[in-house]
């Protein structure tokens, strides 16, 4: 059972550099900060035995993945007070309008 947990921690710290190289592409302070703070966590924890423990770490671990990618989106500050977003592809989404009132349905 602990090689199939460790092949866990594993596969999520390289998932979470992975995420951490996208979504701070371009940005040395950003992607080295993220680094040290991956690292740190999972050094802070490499000896925890418990199973239950090490679950719940591997659910934070895979939460915070989630919301890198899918919440964070770098910006540049390109004048004194204008600022460049740069979305990724996985960002961006269809438009979707949004209704006051929904429309009725016509029966036929």
């Amino acid at each position: 059972m602990a090689i199939v947990l460790f092949a866990k921690v594993l596969k999520l710290f390289k998932l979470l550099h992975r995420t951490r190289q996208e979504v701070f592409k371009n940005d040395t302070r950003a992607l080295e900060a993220a680094r040290q703070k991956i690292n740190e966590e999972f050094k802070n924890n490499q000896n925890e035995t418990s199973e239950e423990k090490i679950n719940e770490l591997l659910k934070i671990a895979s939460d915070v993945e989630v919301i890198l990618r899918t919440s964070v989106i770098q910006a540049v500050h390109t004048d004194s007070d204008k600022i460049l977003l740069i979305p990724r592809k996985d960002l961006l989404q269809d438009n979707t309008p949004y209704l006051d009132k929904p429309t009725k349905k016509r029966e036929s």
